[in-house]
């Protein structure tokens, strides 16, 4: 008899609607292997661009073979919304009247929370079905929060959220984590020698390959011979973008070296009333998943940088990273943490973080390179992705906990 699995994630997400993709992909992997897999999520996140249509509290809809339960929720307006903390509450207490008439009973939950609140009620239904509980970290909170933030630890839904962490590392049959020294967060933080297991985040290669056929206009609009330092993502406070642009107008005088920003976030229209009169700086809106590849393409070098906080000293595993690593483009990453794949992989160049001088001469470095050079870092990276981080590979590692 196939196991049922369900996924607790209140930003899950499909290709149709937008991030997160994670669950997404390692559940089509376990339907492959006789799975039953339920996602259940939140009914609206900041990070979907096309909402699902929800009727009453509860809609299940079946997409490519997963069953995603859409738990409706209040909106809000963007990430730093008040709002967002009772959408939050909302999608937990929901937890608790699942409609199980619709359902078929889980042998594993996988709770895999940003804000933790959810975790208890998570623990209950394992508990309630006597399955097995997995407590899935995907970003430390509220460490993340407070540090990249500046939230103070004694605010109460600090702490609320603090007590929510706890319990589920307590409750918890397995602990995943993204992050490759989060057993170290255990020793510092609880002074816990508890095991976690490393399942990071991936690379899907089929949703790669279609995306090579498709084509986009926001092509059309990164400069034709430039050297292109590229950066695709979230534009937020954690993705440091500020030092990077820094470093373009520190650059400006090399005409030949052009940088092109892809996304959107809280922080996109700070940046480009600072930056945007930059001539050599290109802000572009973000592209469907479908044309990720086909924009990374154009860039010579992709860029990735981060905040120089504490916390990164358990790991980091950004999706762009990956992304990156598969279209074979050597990086450039600002980052002063441990479990640094690019150095890893050998794919390109490390300099500190929030340094735009370190920025400035990474990219020197890397325009002053042989192309032939630059092609092997590229190579170096998408042969190491494909070998360690497809999604095939770490549905598996994650079956042996079932």
């Amino acid at each position: 008899m196939k196991k049922t699995i369900w996924i607790i994630n209140d930003y899950a997400g499909t290709p149709y609607h937008g991030m997160e993709f994670r669950h997404y992909y390692l559940a089509r992997e376990w339907i492959k292997h006789g799975y039953s897999v339920y996602i259940i999520t939140a009914s609206y996140s900041h990070l979907l661009r096309n909402l699902p249509k929800v009727e009453g509290n509860f809609t299940l809809e079946k997409i490519d073979g997963i069953n995603y339960l859409w738990v409706k929720v209040p909106k809000y307006t963007n990430s730093r919304d008040k709002k967002r903390v009772l959408k939050w509450f909302y999608f937990s207490i929901k937890l608790f009247f699942l409609p199980m008439d619709k359902l078929n009973s889980p042998n594993v939950v996988i709770a895999s929370p940003m804000a933790t609140f959810f975790a208890i009620p998570a623990y209950k239904i394992a508990k309630k079905y006597n399955a097995k509980f997995i407590f899935e970290v995907k970003d430390i909170w509220p460490l993340s929060i407070i540090e990249l933030g500046n939230i103070s630890p004694k605010h109460p839904l600090i702490k609320i959220m603090a007590k929510s962490e706890r319990f589920a590392i307590e409750k918890a049959d397995y602990i995943v984590s993204v992050l490759p020294n989060y057993e170290d967060y255990l020793k510092d933080r609880y002074k816990l020698d508890k095991k976690s297991i490393w399942i990071s985040n991936g690379i899907d290669t089929s949703s790669y390959e279609i995306s090579k056929f498709y084509r986009t206009n926001k092509i059309s609009k990164v400069p034709n011979n430039k050297f292109i330092v590229g950066y695709m993502g979230t534009i937020g406070l954690a993705n440091a973008l500020e030092y990077l642009l820094i470093a373009a107008r520190r650059l400006q005088r090399y005409k030949n070296i052009h940088f092109v920003i892809v996304g959107s976030g809280s922080e996109k229209e700070n940046l480009i009333s600072k930056f945007g009169k930059l001539q050599n700086v290109t802000f572009l809106n973000p592209v469907p998943r479908s044309q990720v590849q086909s924009v990374l393409s154009c860039f010579d070098v992709c860029y990735i940088g981060w905040k120089k906080k504490k916390i990164y000293k358990y790991g980091i595993s950004a999706n762009k990273i990956f992304d990156y690593m598969y279209a074979g483009k050597p990086i450039l990453h600002s980052y002063s943490g441990k479990g640094d794949l690019i150095k890893l992989a050998n794919c390109g160049i490390t300099v500190e973080a929030e340094n735009p001088i370190a920025i400035a001469e990474g990219i020197l470095k890397l325009h002053n390179l042989p192309r032939e050079k630059l092609k092997e870092m590229g190579r170096k990276g998408r042969k190491y992705v494909l070998e360690n981080f497809t999604y095939q590979k770490l549905a598996e590692k994650y079956e042996n906990l079932f």
